[in-house]
């Protein structure tokens, strides 16, 4: 798991380093366009995706459900104190703190129209519209540029699907879930990414 981690913040390093270099036109969701040269966001965003979601896919599928299944360790939310390993939605998030503390910019977090924990729900109105979106469209990411304050953000929501029955099993069973039918590769929620934008320079258009 720590080769794992190693190499997801290796190339979660590498990626923001060439988001950053610009970014030109792109199709959002949102009002706003940017027409600056360089790498577009939504594919820097795309690129993360694919490290989160295959790092994410492989920790559920070869570690999770192979240890449980061999009786050698299992998965408990309560991770640290009884021993075992962290959910998979832990994996994430916790994956996500890690990056974040690296001080690129980039954030990324898993989030639900249906949270178990109401601090994993969308924090703004274009979180849970694209929620909304990506729960209707599973194959298209919702994506746009957003401020806060004076900086500026592009923000892409990747539909989260549940791979494996430990996800299922967690939902459906935990006390305070709000939904409790999901099925195998039924959308859960979003894993959400967000990539600060260069500032604009005065006096350039």
């Amino acid at each position: 798991m720590n080769d794992v981690r190693r190499r997801h913040l290796l190339l979660v390093t590498c990626l923001s380093c060439i988001g950053m270099l610009g970014m030109p036109t792109l199709p959002a969701n949102g009002k706003e366009r940017d027409t600056r040269p360089g790498i577009a966001p939504e594919v820097v965003a795309s690129y993360l995706h694919a490290i989160i979601e295959a790092d994410r896919t492989i920790y559920s599928k070869y570690i999770v459900n192979r240890l449980q299944k061999k009786g050698i360790v299992s998965v408990h939310e309560a991770w640290e104190q009884n021993n075992a390993l962290p959910l998979p939605a832990q994996f994430l998030q916790k994956s996500g703190r890690l990056v974040a503390d690296k001080g690129t910019g980039i954030r990324f977090r898993l989030i639900s129209l249906w949270p178990i924990y109401e601090r994993n729900g969308p924090a703004t109105n274009f979180e849970r519209k694209g929620l909304e979106q990506v729960s209707q469209v599973p194959d298209t990411p919702y994506s746009g540029i957003i401020r806060s304050g004076k900086m500026k953000f592009y923000q892409a929501l990747y539909a989260d699907k549940a791979v494996t029955k430990a996800c299922v099993t967690c939902h459906n069973k935990h006390p305070l879930s709000p939904k409790r039918d999901f099925k195998l590769n039924d959308v859960m929620g979003a894993i959400v990414i967000t990539i600060p934008l260069p500032e604009e320079k005065k006096g350039k258009q």
